[in-house]
């Protein structure tokens, strides 16, 4: 008979379960570059060896998505996918509750289809939230210091106004709250209600993130490689509007 001494369980090192990154990616019709977005998160290599989990949804696209994603799982096994899809178009919002329901990692960050933004900075992202100093962690657009196409300038003019409108409400002094790099904690993301099916997912989860109790929110600088409407960009000036409509409703009565 083996017998295990006190001597053998303290030298013996201690076992953690592995820690994981889970990146939700909802797609609408994303068939030409979904695959190139996947190339750059599987080349990726996370701090705290991370592990990464990827949660693609499908919102019902009408193009080649679903047969270029399906592809992209059968050539490339060694990153972890999983693919669910919507038989009915529902919008980003609801793609991405779908999306963050599934999760099962420590952490969740969302990531746009397109190529506007750059997995390579998920680590800047990270370094808050790993350092324990933060529990959500938003990427900005606008702080500088990193490549920023230059596009529309009322887009951007109406960005930082939905921003102030957001802040004026929440008591933040965030930069861009309509950014897609949202990092968070699972357990807080989880736990919030959410109810926008379309872009007014942004101004909606920021008032529900700063009114949970002792909430430790960072914000820092990343790159922007954005796209015009004939590359593909979908947000338009109605949905401008429903942001506005957002942050009274959310801001004043969630």
């Amino acid at each position: 008979m083996n017998h295990t001494s006190t001597a053998d369980i303290q030298a013996a090192p201690v076992q953690f379960p592995p820690r994981k990154l889970s990146i939700v990616v909802p797609a609408y019709n994303e068939g030409p570059t979904i695959h190139l977005i996947l190339d750059h998160v599987k080349a990726v290599q996370l701090i705290g060896n991370l592990e990464k989990e990827v949660i693609i949804v499908n919102d019902c696209s009408k193009d080649d998505t679903e047969a270029a994603i399906e592809r992209y799982i059968n050539l490339n096994p060694e990153l972890p996918i999983r693919y669910l899809k919507h038989e009915i178009n529902q919008g980003k919002g609801a793609a991405l509750h779908t999306g963050i329901r599934h999760a099962t990692g420590d952490y969740v960050i969302i990531q746009d289809a397109d190529l506007e933004y750059d997995p390579e900075e998920y680590n800047v992202l990270l370094r808050p939230i790993m350092r324990g100093m933060a529990d959500v962690v938003y990427g900005s657009r606008f702080m500088g210091g990193r490549p920023h196409r230059i596009l529309f300038f009322w887009h951007s003019i109406g960005n930082k106004w939905l921003t102030m409108a957001s802040n004026a409400f929440t008591n933040l002094n965030l930069t861009d709250m309509e950014t897609c790099y949202k990092l968070f904690r699972r357990d807080i993301i989880q736990g919030l209600k959410l109810e926008e099916n379309r872009f007014g997912f942004e101004p909606e989860v920021t008032a529900k993130v700063a009114k949970v109790p002792n909430v430790r929110i960072y914000e820092v600088g990343i790159s922007y490689y954005g796209r015009t409407y004939a590359e593909g960009k979908k947000i338009g000036w109605r949905d401008g509007f429903r942001a506005i409509y957002c942050i009274l409703k959310y801001g004043l009565f969630s």
